[in-house]
């Protein structure tokens, strides 16, 4: 096992375990409750794929999917749910965001006359450290949730990236992936924030739950790696049906047409559109949002019919020509097959030519 890769895929799980526990400990501190503890046992989760990744995959990704993604996902999406649904009425300090850790310098300075050789300086430490906690303490409940949601969707595109990849994903394929998880973050945090932050809508549990239903479900996209890899296509008589050909050559494009209209653009565009013509909330954002939803799935469903049209063409001009479809994403081993064997067969018939019937010699002969 190369040792950059055993590295990464134990640090990006050490970082989605801290990030979880920092939930967990707000969540604590939010409600005022022990109990709430019980969360981080659902990093047993994580631990466990990481023992079984590293024994049975050498520390390297699967295809398709990411497990450590997807138990991240588990371990600090009941977290967010918590936060956002109580959603305390903590007066923020100065300005709305604004996170202040006041250390003073004389703190300092008085902590290290007073302590004199190695013992004095962990007790100095420890008693600094103390001081930034309590001073994190009295951030207000809205920043921290906020503080929580951006690093969560940054630490989603990171922990990707920093993640090892199996030999079906190439470093092209994964760069693509990270610059589309990249839109797809700010897009589900303008979601939530913007929908969440609207008064009315705080008024309304059973509105915040639907929000936060539509928020988790839209999560799911980022364990798939299924929007940049084709699926390849073996040559069998199943492979040659119509709809086999078409998800065959389009399933990078079919999926991420899926994932616009049934998972990110289609439901924010339900919510909003729920937002404005029943319960009558309107602002700015809001309004031009919605025309943004509308417009992707407008060229999105444009797309699918191009990607159809297209492929209506190709089997046309096939069929035409009498040649048997096959699909261009298929491996090249799969591809080459039949035209390799009938190469073989050619080649054995221009060696050894096909004997001719003896004939009796003539007498003029």
């Amino acid at each position: 096992m190369e040792l950059m890769v055993l590295l990464n895929a134990l640090v990006t799980r050490l970082l989605f375990v801290l990030h979880s526990l920092i939930g967990v400990w707000r969540v604590t501190a939010v409600k005022k409750e022990p109990k709430y503890w019980l969360l981080a046992l659902l990093n047993l989760l994580l631990c466990l794929e990481t023992g079984l990744t590293l024994k049975f995959k050498q520390g390297r990704g699967y295809k398709w999917f990411s497990p450590a993604i997807f138990l991240y996902l588990i371990c600090i999406v009941p977290s967010l749910w918590l936060l956002e649904i109580h959603h305390g009425t903590q007066y923020c300090g100065n300005e709305p965001g604004a996170v202040q850790v006041n250390v003073s310098n004389q703190d300092f300075n008085q902590s290290g006359d007073s302590s004199h050789g190695s013992e004095g300086m962990d007790h100095h430490i420890i008693q600094t450290a103390k001081v930034f906690v309590n001073q994190l303490s009295t951030i207000c409940e809205t920043v921290w949730t906020l503080a929580l949601h951006q690093t969560f969707l940054l630490l989603l595109v990171v922990g990707r990236w920093l993640l090892p990849i199996g030999v079906e994903i190439t470093r092209d394929q994964l760069s693509q992936l990270l610059l589309m998880f990249v839109g797809t973050a700010a897009d589900i945090l303008e979601f939530a924030s913007e929908t969440l932050d609207i008064e009315d809508v705080r008024k309304n549990y059973a509105l915040i739950n639907a929000i936060l239903a539509v928020w988790t479900w839209s999560m799911l996209q980022f364990p798939l790696d299924l929007a940049v890899q084709h699926i390849g296509c073996k040559p069998s008589g199943s492979a040659r049906r119509i709809p086999s050909l078409l998800l065959c050559r389009y399933s990078a494009e079919l999926w991420n047409i899926g994932v616009s209209l049934f998972i990110q653009d289609g439901p924010f565009f339900i919510v909003r559109s729920i937002l404005m013509g029943h319960f009558r909330i309107f602002n700015q954002m809001l309004v031009f949002f919605t025309a943004k939803n509308i417009l992707v799935v407008t060229l999105q469903l444009y797309r699918l019919a191009v990607i159809m049209l297209d492929f209506r063409v190709t089997i046309l001009q096939k069929s035409r020509k009498g040649e048997v479809c096959c699909c261009p994403c298929e491996p090249y081993e799969a591809r080459t097959h039949a035209t390799s064997h009938h190469d073989n067969e050619m080649k054995e018939f221009i060696a050894f030519p096909p004997k001719e019937e003896t004939q009796a010699p003539s007498e003029d002969h």
